[in-house]
């Protein structure tokens, strides 16, 4: 009869199989197979931006394609730049601000922004604002596929020296 060894080396060997074949299941599910999924099925990414009340010439409905970059967003290829570096393995990049975070208490603003569409082949719907500290970073995050309101550029006027 056939005896299984239990030595530390088998199991070893028996986990990097596992691992191997887990990490090949990963792959076989890259988000940018999931594009070509099916006929109709848009190429890359696509995100539809819409910005309210962030003032002339921030406002408005923008289409984002990803992969490659084009759309009638001001800044396509930022856009998809800051998107793409922001996604990590098993983190929501459009994740709203955990409930119970400590923010610090101001106001950048009554500007609102909603994101829908399709982000590495996971549907997206986000909302942002900038009512605390925490949603203006979370704004800023995102800055170029959302408006710059709050850089140090923009804080006061130009020319004027604080």
């Amino acid at each position: 009869m056939f005896q299984v060894s239990r030595t530390p080396a088998a199991r070893l060997l028996g986990a990097a199989a596992l691992s191997a074949a887990a990490l090949a299941s990963v792959c076989a599910a890259h988000p940018a197979a999931a594009t070509a999924a099916g006929p109709g099925a848009p190429d890359g990414d696509h995100l539809t931006i819409t910005v309210r009340d962030a003032g002339p010439g921030f406002d408005g409905t923008y289409e984002l394609s990803c992969h490659p970059a084009d759309g009638d967003h001001p800044d396509p290829a930022g856009a998809c730049a800051v998107v793409e570096g922001d996604t990590r393995w098993g983190r929501d990049t459009f994740a709203p601000v955990p409930e119970g975070s400590v923010c610090t208490m101001q106001y950048g603003g009554p500007a609102t922004a909603h994101v829908t569409g399709v982000w590495a082949g996971r549907p997206v719907d986000a909302t942002y604002d900038r009512r605390d500290g925490c949603e203006i970073s979370r704004w800023d995050r995102m800055v170029p596929l959302l408006p710059d309101l709050g850089g140090p550029a923009r804080s006061q006027a130009p020319g004027v020296r604080g």
